[in-house]
């Protein structure tokens, strides 16, 4: 499935891109990536979809081809406005919502503002708490404070995110440097305001999400890596305990980024999850 390449204005006047994979009649999806991604980082999921969904994926302000904005900016709110000016641009009424990370949290926000839009949310390996009191928030802390801005060639930036994320498969490691880095004169660098984003996530509290979770009004499928240091196990428990539309899934030999660490599997469960709930055609 071919994806057009896509744009469109925010209230605020920021240029934010998405990619179109489908077509109108099929299920609509937005999918929103994680903190340091991209659009492309869903293609694998987008395929495994396939025709009986119409899905756009997101490049969040400030990453991929999007405007960069004001490092103020890059909080909840202001994420969960840009979705809400996608949503009018593509004038879907209802619409499957699908986040990682802070994508994830973007979406539960979204869903807390705009109860009865979402049809059904899947969120990856995020919850209350998560981003201020896990070990992965304090990881991503560390991280986010030491990224060098440039590398000095592809191999220095290899090295990099081998080193930051030693569970990547070799396909996930590849689209990451193609996708989050660029050539420039002086060497490689990203191509998302790396230190915006950095400042903003240094400085700006997290959105507390269990208002989102408790208020939860559609089937949700949060998905949490085995190995994940960001959305510990009792915090799943709780979440289902908090709402009876909270489902959960733990993928085995995967960290806080399942998608990039056990593709297939995480693929099988977020299309047997919309399957369950009458969406789709079955392969």
């Amino acid at each position: 499935m071919s994806a057009a390449s896509c744009y469109f204005h925010t209230r605020s006047g920021l240029r934010l891109h998405y990619l179109r994979h489908g077509r109108g009649g099929a299920v609509p999806v937005v999918l929103l990536h994680g903190l340091r991604a991209y659009a492309q980082t869903w293609d694998n999921l987008v395929a495994a979809l396939g025709e009986g969904f119409d899905c756009v994926a997101l490049d969040q302000r400030g990453r991929g081809e999007s405007d960069w904005a004001e490092s103020d900016s890059y909080r909840t709110e202001v994420y969960v406005q840009d979705l809400e000016d996608l949503v009018a641009h593509l004038g879907w009424p209802r619409f499957v919502l699908i986040g990682h990370s802070l994508g994830g949290a973007n979406a539960l926000e979204y869903q807390r503002c705009n109860p009865v839009r979402v049809t059904a949310l899947v969120i990856e390996d995020i919850g209350p708490g998560s981003s201020s009191s896990s070990d992965g928030a304090a990881r991503i802390r560390r991280e986010m404070a030491g990224t060098p801005l440039l590398f000095a060639d592809w191999a220095a930036a290899r090295d990099f995110w081998c080193a930051a994320r030693p569970g990547l498969s070799a396909e996930a490691l590849d689209s990451r440097l193609r996708h989050s880095m660029k050539a420039v004169e002086q060497g490689i660098a990203w191509r998302h305001d790396q230190q915006g984003i950095a400042q903003a996530r240094l400085s700006i509290p997290p959105t507390d999400l269990w208002p989102a979770v408790r208020g939860l009004d559609c089937p949700t499928l949060f998905v949490r890596g085995g190995r994940s240091d960001f959305l510990p196990a009792a915090r799943l428990d709780e979440m289902r305990e908090a709402n009876a539309q909270v489902q959960a899934v733990v993928v085995n030999d995967a960290s806080h980024y399942v998608h990039d660490d056990q593709n297939e599997t995480f693929n099988r469960e977020v299309l047997a999850f919309l399957h369950a709930q009458g969406m789709g055609q079955k392969q």
